[in-house]
């Protein structure tokens, strides 16, 4: 029997799932950790702890969903400019639950990867975090995507920087720069862009998340903070993501039943070296 799942809640999940439309990728912006430590008078690393058993059983429901990606904004660029002993405890809490979660992950078919300024992890959390996508790399049922030292802008930055490389080595040309070839460029270019984004926490701002990827994404905003979010607050996510329609700039008459589930879910070609 599932930890967090129980025979209920599966049945609860697999009437959603009847519905259809279902969101290949859905991000999510974790938010909430630190109000609700303070809420109970307990220190942030408190609140930080209880999340992650919310990541844990988000993970688990999103499997059981069929969602394909589940992109998780970890941790930010922005981030680093917290107390140091405030980041020193959310690298430990990572590298702990790298540790603790790829056999389970493994175990599950899930496929981990990552998002972000990689280098600039410090050197026991990029081994811990290479293990676990070595060991996970030939999963199919999910991929599991960490936004780690991550941004919206550095990652356009990186995309540019790229594609100044690629065309100093006559790789492209000017003409061949489109969205497409840009989206082939950023992190998350062997990815559908999300169709679901949804901020826990009831702030409406997207934190220089994906701020690229997330041009046509539908967004929900739950007031529930990130350590009581549950599969109860996502299925209310997915329930409400089925009754939208994802016009993609056109106008309703123009979208029949099939073209507007999932429409910009195919995955781009390999990115040029």
């Amino acid at each position: 029997m599932s930890k967090y799942l129980t025979s209920k809640i599966i049945a609860e999940i697999n009437e959603i799932k009847k519905k259809g439309n279902i969101p290949k990728h859905i991000a999510i912006i974790m938010d909430g950790n630190g109000r609700w430590a303070k809420k109970r008078g307990l220190p942030r690393v408190a609140g930080h702890q209880r999340g992650i058993e919310t990541v844990r059983e988000v993970v688990e429901t999103c499997t059981n969903l069929g969602v394909e990606v589940l992109t998780l904004y970890t941790f930010s660029t922005e981030n680093w400019k917290r107390p140091k002993n405030e980041v020193s405890t959310l690298m430990r809490l990572i590298v702990k639950s790298l540790h603790d979660e790829t056999d389970e992950l493994h175990a599950n078919n899930i496929r981990l990867t990552t998002i972000g300024d990689i280098d600039k992890l410090p050197d026991i959390v990029r081994e811990e975090l290479f293990d676990a996508i070595e060991k996970t790399m030939g999963n199919k049922k999910m991929t599991l995507n960490l936004a780690l030292s991550y941004s919206g802008r550095w990652d356009i930055l990186e995309a540019v920087k790229k594609l100044v490389d690629a065309h100093s080595k006559q790789q492209i040309t000017r003409e061949d720069i489109n969205e497409e070839l840009f989206s082939n460029f950023l992190s998350t270019g062997q990815l559908p862009d999300p169709d679901l984004l949804i901020r826990s926490g009831g702030e409406f701002r997207i934190s220089n998340y994906l701020l690229w990827q997330i041009a046509y994404s539908e967004i929900f905003i739950s007031n529930t903070l990130w350590p009581d979010f549950n599969y109860k607050t996502l299925l209310e996510a997915i329930t409400d993501f089925q009754k939208r329609e994802r016009r993609f700039g056109l106008v309703s008459e123009q979208i029949s039943p099939k073209s507007n589930h999932n429409q910009n879910v195919e995955k781009r070609p390999k990115q040029i070296a």
